[in-house]
C-alpha cells in the first residue's frame, strides 16, 4: 500500500504540474486559501490524522483501512474546515461523512477510493480542487447543495457519475458551473445559465470548433481548452481574465473575441499557439494596453486587431433581482410568490433572476432557495 501510494503521489504531482503549470501564486486557489498560520504538530482523532492552526482544523490523513469516517464538524473547540491535499486518496471508503463546516476539499483528497459508491456535498463547500474524487471507480452517486461551487480541473473524472452525467448531456454544468465538455462536438453555445467553466472543462478535445461564452462568464480558466487541436473560434465577449494554459496548442485558433475591460492575460494562456489569428477587442486600443499581459507572446503579438467600442455588455445579473430595480430584496421574494400564484397583473421583469435551481423554470423550489439567500443576506 505504501508503495502505491508513493507512486500515486509522484503521479499526482506530475499531472496537478501539468494543469497549473507556470500559475501565479495569487491565482491558485487565492479565494479559497486559508489564511496563513503556524499549524501545530499532527494529531490524531480516532481514525482521523489533523493539523491544528489557530482558528480551524485541516484534516490530512486517516487510517486507510477505515471502512466508514464521519469527520466531525469541529476537533477542540475549533471547526474543522478544509479536507486536505490527498487526505483520503486510495483509501477504503465505501462511505464519507462530510460536516457543513468544510469549505474546502483538496488536491486527490478520495482519489482512488476504490470502494466510494456515495458523496454527499454540504452546503458550506466553496471550493473543490483538483481531481478530488478522480478514479473512484464505483462512485455514482454525488449529492449536491443547490448552489454554485467552484471546482478545479477533472473532480469527478473517471467514475461512474461523471460518466452517467456525460450521457445526459455533452456540457455537464451543476448550479450554474460548467464542470465538463468532454462529449461535446462542432460548435458549442454555453447556456446563458452558467456563471463559470471549471478548469480543464474541454481540455483535449479535439471535436469543437467553436465555443461562444454567455456575459455571466468573464474568466476563462487554466487548461479550459488546453489542446482543442481544432478549436478555430472563441468569442467571449465578457472575458476580463485569461489564465495559464488556457488555450495551450490550439493551433487553429483564428478568431478570438474579448472584453474591452481585459485586466489580465497570463503569460503562458497561449503556449505554443502557432496561428494567426483576429482578436477583436469590444473596446478601444488604451485599455487593451492597460491590460497585464506578456509582451512576448507570439500568438499576441502576431495576431491582427479589431477595436470595436459600439458593443456595450448587458448589465450584470443580480441573481433573484426579479423585478429588475437593481438590487435583491423582500420585494423579489413577494413579487415570486404572487407570479406563483397566479395574481392578476403580476409581471417578472427578469424571470432568470429567480431561476436559483438553475433548471430553467420557476417554481417553488426556487421560492424556497431565494427565501434562504435573503436569511443568509440579513432581510
Amino acid at each position: 500500500m505504501k508503495s502505491k501510494r508513493i507512486a500515486l503521489k509522484a503521479a499526482s504531482f506530475i499531472a496537478a504540474a501539468t494543469l497549473s503549470a507556470a500559475m501565479p501564486l495569487s491565482t491558485i486557489g487565492s479565494t479559497f486559501m486559508q489564511s496563513t498560520l503556524t499549524a501545530y504538530a499532527a494529531e490524531t482523532s480516532g481514525s482521523l490524522t489533523y493539523e491544528k492552526y489557530d482558528d480551524h482544523v485541516e484534516i490530512i490523513g486517516s487510517d486507510y483501512k477505515a471502512t466508514s469516517i464521519e469527520i466531525p464538524d469541529s476537533i477542540s473547540g475549533l471547526p474543522v474546515t478544509a479536507i486536505g491535499d490527498y487526505a483520503f486518496d486510495g483509501c477504503s471508503l465505501s462511505s464519507v461523512t462530510i460536516p457543513n463546516s468544510v469549505k474546502t476539499i483538496g488536491k486527490y483528497a478520495f482519489c482512488q477510493s476504490a470502494n466510494l459508491k456515495s458523496v454527499t456535498i454540504p452546503e458550506s463547500i466553496e471550493f473543490i480542487d483538483l481531481r478530488a474524487f478522480d478514479s473512484c471507480k464505483q462512485l455514482s452517486e454525488v449529492n449536491l447543495p443547490d448552489k454554485m461551487i467552484e471546482m478545479s480541473a477533472k473532480v469527478f473524472d473517471n467514475t461512474p457519475w461523471m460518466d452517467a452525467q456525460r450521457q445526459k448531456n455533452d456540457l455537464v454544468i451543476i448550479n450554474g458551473n460548467l464542470i465538463d465538455g468532454e462529449k461535446a462536438k462542432g460548435d458549442v453555445i454555453i447556456p446563458d445559465n452558467v456563471k463559470y467553466v471549471s478548469a480543464g472543462a474541454f481540455e483535449r478535445n479535439e471535436d469543437i470548433t467553436s465555443v461562444v461564452f454567455p456575459s455571466s462568464v468573464t474568466k476563462i480558466n487554466d487548461n479550459v481548452f488546453f489542446y482543442c487541436s481544432n478549436l478555430k473560434s472563441v468569442d467571449a465577449k465578457s472575458c476580463t481574465f485569461i489564465d495559464s494554459m488556457a488555450f495551450a496548442y490550439c493551433n487553429k485558433l483564428t478568431d478570438l473575441k474579448v472584453s474591452g475591460k481585459m485586466t489580465k492575460i497570463d503569460y503562458m494562456a497561449f503556449s505554443d499557439v502557432t496561428a494567426q489569428a483576429t482578436i477583436t477587442v469590444y473596446g478601444t486600443k488604451a485599455d487593451w494596453d492597460q491590460a497585464d499581459k506578456p509582451t512576448d507572446d507570439k500568438f499576441l503579438n502576431n495576431a491582427r486587431y479589431i477595436f470595436d467600442e459600439s458593443y456595450v455588455a448587458p448589465p450584470e445579473e443580480i441573481e433573484g433581482d426579479l423585478n429588475a430595480d437593481g438590487s435583491f430584496n423582500t420585494a423579489d421574494l413577494i413579487l415570486m410568490n404572487k407570479w406563483l400564484l397566479s395574481v392578476p397583473g403580476t409581471e417578472l421583469a427578469n424571470w432568470k433572476a429567480g431561476d436559483f435551481v438553475k433548471d430553467e423554470q420557476l417554481d417553488v423550489y426556487d421560492l424556497v432557495l431565494m427565501r434562504k439567500a435573503l436569511i443568509a443576506k440579513g432581510q
